[in-house]
C-alpha cells in the first residue's frame, strides 16, 4: 500500500492561482463524472485549467488527491447535535454515509483501499466507535460490531450503485424483477421477493437485522 499523506508532514508552497481546497473540489466533480478508473492528474489539471505540474506544488501524487477527495465528501455526513440513543445515532449516521455513497458511487471502492485517516474520517470513526462503547460494547466484540456494520453499509451501496449504472431506470428494473419472477418457481419466487423494488426499506432492514444482533449481545451481556 502506497503512503499516505496522513502520515506526513507535507507543507508545500502554495501560488494563488490554485489552492489545495480547489484543487480537491475538481477532483471530487471529476470522480463523480469519471469514477476512478478515469481519474488522472491531467484529466484534473484540464478541469482546473492548469499544468499538470503545477499540481505537485500543493499534493505529492494522485494518491494525496484520492484521500483528500475521499475525507471531503466524508465531511458530508453531518454530525449530531447532541446526543441519543445510540441506535437511532448508528441509524442516521449509515443512512447518511449510504446517501453519500450514493452520490459519489466511487466511494466504497476508495474505502476498500487506503486508511480512512483524514480529518473528517476520524472524527466520524470517533463518534460511531464511542456511540458502540457507550451502549455496552468493548474490546474485539466492539471492533467486530464496526466492522460488521461498515461492511454492510459498504456491500450494499455497492451492489446499488452497480445496478443502477446497468439498469439506469425504474422501468427497466421492474422489467428485469417481473422476468426473474416469471422464471422461478412460484414458492421461490413467493419467498425471495424478487419483485420488491424497494432499495430504501431493504436497507433499513437490514440494517436493523444487524443492530438487533448487538441489541441481543448487550441484553445476553446484561444477563
Amino acid at each position: 500500500m502506497p503512503e499516505t499523506i496522513w502520515f506526513r508532514e507535507d507543507a508545500r508552497p502554495r501560488r494563488p492561482r490554485l489552492s489545495r481546497e480547489r484543487i480537491v473540489e475538481a477532483a471530487v466533480a471529476l470522480l463523480d463524472a469519471e469514477g476512478v478508473a478515469g481519474f488522472s492528474m491531467r484529466a484534473l489539471a484540464a478541469r482546473l485549467g492548469a499544468g499538470t505540474m503545477s499540481l505537485y506544488e500543493y499534493v505529492q501524487s494522485k494518491e494525496d488527491v484520492l484521500d483528500l477527495a475521499l475525507d471531503e465528501v466524508i465531511g458530508e455526513i453531518e454530525a449530531p447535535g447532541e446526543a441519543g440513543p445510540w441506535r437511532d445515532f448508528l441509524t442516521a449516521q449509515l443512512t447518511q454515509s449510504r446517501a453519500v455513497m450514493r452520490r459519489h458511487p466511487w466511494v466504497p471502492a476508495l474505502t476498500a483501499t487506503r486508511p480512512l485517516l483524514g480529518p473528517q474520517a476520524v472524527a466520524r470513526s470517533r463518534l460511531f466507535y464511542s456511540a458502540l462503547a457507550g451502549a455496552g460494547l468493548e474490546g474485539p466484540v466492539l471492533t467486530a460490531a464496526v466492522g460488521t456494520l461498515t461492511s454492510y453499509v459498504n456491500g450494499f451501496v455497492a451492489a446499488e450503485n452497480t445496478w443502477w449504472q446497468k439498469v439506469r431506470t425504474p422501468a427497466a428494473d421492474a422489467e428485469i424483477r417481473a422476468k426473474v419472477a416469471g422464471h422461478l418457481d412460484g414458492e421461490l419466487a413467493r419467498l425471495s421477493q424478487v419483485e420488491d423494488a424497494d432499495f430504501d426499506g431493504q436497507f433499513l432492514l437490514g440494517l436493523g437485522l444487524i443492530l438487533d444482533g448487538i441489541e441481543a449481545r448487550l441484553a445476553g451481556a446484561g444477563r
